[in-house]
């Protein structure tokens, strides 16, 4: 997923970059970067670990400048390590160039091929390097038309900036998979995944780049290039279920008050006779207070999370999902103890957390446990930039809901339909469903092409 975000036009940009990616943490944890230009010389910092870790006032004072660009990693693509983390720089005739990006490219390994037979020499494994190849090889006069003409060349999601010299751009592939925010700060411009982040720095809302917009930022003004050839509609509404923070607005709609919604829709669909309901603590929150908003049945804090540990999903192994989930979180035996429960999630990919969980309730003395998902099964892999690379690890694709009640040994199961969920933002779509429904919104080249599948950032 990624979080990354752009200051142009601010004194100190790279402390209004670290504060962004501060705000965005939530959307990757593996490794942070900032990369600052100053008389069209790029600074770069780039450490694995959380923002705070890698960042202290001494090292945003080595990134001087009044644009700078920022990245947050969630290996989805090319693995773990300093050496993939963004952002990417390149030494450019009008001043050092730099890209973040947040998405994955469905041909990828296609374009890549194709630009090793030319001579082009990779120093990454991550697809966004891809990008920077073919802005290097467009014989176009000028950079706004050669970074057109490399965009114009991929196929997938990717919402990216970049910077060179004083400049600044910012776009959106034409389907709009991934968000991003354009906003207005102490007579500058901030860009962002998240309004959260612009929330944060203190920055209003200016636009929401529309899918396939390209903006050029330079001398304080906003230009808008002729944009990329038009695609069907297709944000991403994993966005809406887990990955965004629910103080943010995304596609134009209060993450909050859309997991309401869906908790709202979950209740009339998958009702149950219970003592009270609550979260898997925090991102199904929303969706919990909005199952007991439409029930009657009361909200309890059931589950406290630890928050020094991470989000369990975007851990990158297996291994580090499994440790995480045994010290994030704790049930209150005073709200469980000789009650029946409902228990919502905000949805059940591999089924790791919850399995533990729902034992951890059952030893706080759960009478019933009642389980409810706030979106459908999981079914397939995502190619657009979330960690669910094959079906073998996705519960849903492989078991029943019976199956899955029986595996998780819960009294009860029950998911939020897909017609439920469209249903309940329905005025903010359409979206793209492909984990929920299979329905590929951009062409998945690499596949096609018989290529191994890159579902990596």
């Amino acid at each position: 997923m990624c979080g990354i975000v752009g200051v142009q036009g601010i004194d100190r940009a790279s402390e209004v970059a670290y504060l962004g990616l501060y705000a965005l943490q939530h959307r990757g944890q593996e490794a942070a970067g900032i990369c600052s230009t100053s008389n069209g010389q790029a600074h770069l910092h780039k450490a694995t670990g959380l923002v705070v870790d890698g960042f202290d006032d001494a090292v945003i004072r080595s990134l001087p400048g009044r644009i700078a660009i920022g990245h947050t990693r969630y290996s989805t693509a090319g693995g773990a390590g300093l050496v993939n983390a963004q952002p990417i720089v390149v030494r450019y005739h009008k001043g050092d160039l730099a890209l973040v990006h947040n998405g994955n490219l469905t041909n990828a390994r296609v374009l890549r091929s194709q630009l090793e037979q030319e001579g082009a020499l990779f120093q990454t494994t991550v697809d966004t390097e891809v990008i920077v190849h073919l802005i290097a090889r467009s014989r176009a006069a000028t950079l706004d038309d050669q970074l057109r003409e490399a965009l114009s060349q991929l196929v997938g999601a990717f919402s990216l900036i970049l910077s060179v010299g004083d400049t600044l751009y910012v776009a959106r592939d034409p389907w709009g998979f991934r968000p991003l925010v354009l906003g207005r700060a102490r007579g500058g411009w901030v860009v962002a995944s998240e309004t959260c982040a612009l929330d944060l720095i203190g920055a209003t809302v200016a636009c929401e780049p529309a899918p396939g917009e390209v903006l050029k930022i330079e001398n304080g003004e906003v230009i808008s290039l002729p944009p990329l050839a038009p695609a069907s509609h297709a944000p991403c509404i994993f966005e809406l279920v887990y990955f965004a923070r629910p103080d943010s607005r995304v596609w134009g709609v209060s993450v909050d008050r859309a997991r309401r919604l869906f908790g709202r829709q979950l209740a009339r669909e998958q009702p149950v006779d219970a003592d009270c309901v609550f979260s898997v603590p925090d991102s199904s929150n929303s969706s919990a207070l909005g199952y007991s908003e439409q029930s009657g049945i009361p909200y309890e804090l059931g589950l406290i999370r630890n928050h020094y540990v991470g989000r369990t999903f975007i851990h990158p192994t297996q291994k580090g999902r499994d440790f995480a989930v045994r010290i994030k979180y704790n049930a209150v035996r005073e709200v469980i103890d000789g009650r029946r429960v409902i228990v919502v999630d905000d949805s059940l990919v591999r089924g790791t957390t919850s399995r533990g969980l729902i034992q951890m309730i059952r030893d706080a003395g759960a009478r019933e446990i009642h389980f409810r998902v706030a979106s459908p099964p999981v079914i397939s892999p995502c190619y657009y930039g979330i960690d669910m690379p094959t079906k073998e690890e996705l519960i849903g694709a492989q078991r029943s809901v019976e199956e899955i009640r029986r595996h998780l040994a819960v009294d009860s199961l029950g998911y939020l339909s897909l017609a439920g969920m469209h249903a309940a933002v329905s005025e903010h779509g359409p979206f793209c469903d492909a984990c929920f429904s299979g329905n590929y919104q951009a062409p998945l080249v690499d596949i096609e092409e018989g290529l191994p599948a890159t579902s990596r950032c």
